[in-house]
């Protein structure tokens, strides 16, 4: 977990002060900078605009549909940023879709989509999703008695929903936009495709582009602070809140009324915009690339090979995850909480961040595993083990330790005890834990592209790859496998236990 950051660290001090210095209070770096933070906290102040609403619509009112709303809503997740970057490139950009529709009334230009705008818009529309399943999950759980007790008092639904359900909500809203500035920070697929410059795409182009790699390692250490402040930040603001208990009361449907209408046009709009537009522009493209003769046949084999790299990437992560899940759930203390906080180190450390340090470690010290499948699997596990943590050590919770004191009372063996009671009493974390970062390794493109094997295509480089040039058509087969292969994940952790 640590090699990453340390070798950055490492190859960055090789340059001395000196130049460190000059990269870093460089005006273009300034730039960069003040470009990421902007991004991110527009994405941010969106996402937590749309999800929030959305969140308490399908929570906690009569909206019509509203469970078939709340699973619809959650669906975008499974749309990359890259993807989305290709949507508005080839709907809003020049010579797109809109364009040649309004270009017989007499429009000859349509304002750009690139930049700010453009990358804000994509972003937002793909990652509110993790604003709305968290803050979702707060209010199904929040003990409504707090509520009732205001209104009863002869606060109105507006006051009570401020000064009461909204402070409760905080940490989840806290939580889910910390995730949102999280990706925004390090997002490239996006960025580069809507030509706003921020840290990940600078890095990039330093990579491919510079002999001298020292300056690309600094802004990848300089991204790392960045991120570094955001955990800072999150960790003063989050608080603490009390959702409920064993004895929470239920909140009953607010009735909608007169706002009913308004209420679905607004849910309809971000559905349509987040999902199916995306869906009906790509399947749009399809059918016009098939129709002009363009085939299939390279996508499966990036299909399988990105089926076959993220269920690798998946399998090894909870086999990593599982012992430190153990170690932090039944020997709590010193080192088991050291180890457990360690293991999210190559969390907080973007894509590119990490990939950048992957390679200069295998090509100057591990040129055997230099572009090999077990380095690409390394990173995925190293970038992606919290998140099987996080549901393994849940799951040990639940459960009761007293089982697997019986079993080794009765004479099995520490490794026998974990095989046999550990393992299927956290059966639902390593499911879940294996289905996340499946899903996430799905639509990985930094890593992949940096650290992948000679020849070996997956569906986010095949995207990439034809989108950079502008090849819509050919982009469509494989973003459109690539959602459909990671919607069971998203199903099996989100539909399942929050449409009841």
């Amino acid at each position: 977990m640590v090699l990453p950051l340390l070798y950055l660290a490492i190859r960055a001090s090789e340059a001395g002060l000196t130049e460190i210095s000059e990269v870093v209070f460089d005006a273009s770096s300034l730039e960069v900078l003040a470009r990421s933070v902007l991004l991110a906290a527009v994405v941010t102040a969106v996402a937590v605009g749309i999800a929030v609403p959305l969140a308490w619509l399908t929570a906690r009112t009569d909206l019509p549909g509203r469970r078939v709303w709340a699973v619809l809503a959650a669906l975008p997740l499974v749309v990359p940023s890259y993807v989305g970057g290709l949507v508005l490139v080839s709907t809003l950009g020049p010579r797109g879709l809109l364009q040649g529709a309004l270009a017989p009334l007499g429009v000859e230009r349509l304002p750009s989509i690139y930049g700010l705008p453009g990358a804000a818009l994509a972003l937002s529309l793909f990652t509110y999703p993790y604003v709305f399943l968290t803050v979702r999950a707060a209010l199904r759980g929040m003990d409504s008695s707090f509520e009732e007790a205001a209104r009863s008092l002869g606060s109105g639904r507006w006051a009570t929903f401020f000064r009461i359900t909204l402070p409760q909500l905080r940490p989840a809203i806290v939580a889910g936009a910390l995730l949102v500035a999280l990706y925004a920070l390090s997002d490239f697929g996006a960025v580069s495709l809507l030509h706003y410059d921020t840290f990940s795409a600078e890095i990039y182009i330093q990579y491919k582009s510079a002999f001298d790699r020292t300056p690309a390692a600094i802004l990848a250490l300089m991204l790392v602070v960045l991120v570094a402040a955001v955990l800072a930040v999150e960790h003063r603001t989050r608080g603490r809140a009390n959702y409920g208990g064993r004895n929470s009361a239920v909140a009953r449907p607010v009735p909608l009324g007169r706002w009913r209408l308004p209420a679905l046009l607004f849910t309809g709009g971000v559905v349509s915009l987040a999902l199916v537009l995306p869906v009906g522009i790509l399947v749009y493209w399809l059918v016009r690339g098939l129709a002009a003769g363009e085939t299939l046949e390279s996508v499966w084999e990036s299909a399988w090979n990105s089926v076959f790299v993220s269920g690798l990437a998946a399998g090894v992560a909870v086999l990593a995850a599982l012992p430190v899940a153990v170690l932090a759930v039944r020997f709590p203390g010193r080192v088991s909480g050291f180890v457990e906080r360690l293991s999210y180190v190559g969390f907080a450390l973007p894509a590119i961040a990490l990939a950048l340090a992957l390679v200069f470690f295998g090509s100057n010290y591990a040129p055997a595993l230099y572009q090999t499948l077990a380095l690409l699997v390394f990173a995925y596990v190293v970038h992606f083990l919290p998140q099987a943590l996080g549901a393994i050590r849940a799951a040990l919770l639940q459960a009761r330790p007293s089982v697997e004191e019986a079993a080794r009372s009765l004479g099995r063996g520490p490794l026998g005890v974990l095989a046999t009671i550990t393992v299927p009493l956290a059966r639902n974390g390593l499911v879940a834990g294996a289905a996340l970062v499946f899903l996430t390794t799905m639509k990985e493109l930094p890593a992949t592209l940096l650290l992948g094997p000679i020849e070996f295509d997956t569906l986010a480089t095949e995207v990439w790859n034809a989108t950079s040039g502008a090849f819509f058509a050919r982009a469509a087969g494989p973003a459109l496998l690539l959602i459909l292969i990671s919607a069971p994940p998203l199903y099996l952790l989100t539909i399942r236990d929050r449409v009841k």
